[in-house]
């Protein structure tokens, strides 16, 4: 089973991108991510196992119910 990966995340990654910045916005959920960097703001389509072994930490506001 996956990791609970939702679009609107931010993702924290164990490695960083070649600019720098570690978090991702997440624009995409399936069999494939689309994550756009929060510093350079490059998007990329990685798949969904790649990126969930890179996960350091997943930041989400949670929303008052």
């Amino acid at each position: 089973m996956g990791m609970d990966v939702r679009v609107g995340d931010v993702l924290r990654m164990k490695k960083e991108h070649p600019c720098g910045g570690s978090e991702f916005d997440v624009l995409r959920v399936g069999m494939d991510f689309k994550i756009r960097c929060r510093t350079c703001g490059r998007e990329l389509m990685l798949p969904r196992v790649k990126v969930e072994k890179r996960i350091k930490a997943i930041l989400r506001e949670e929303s008052p119910t």
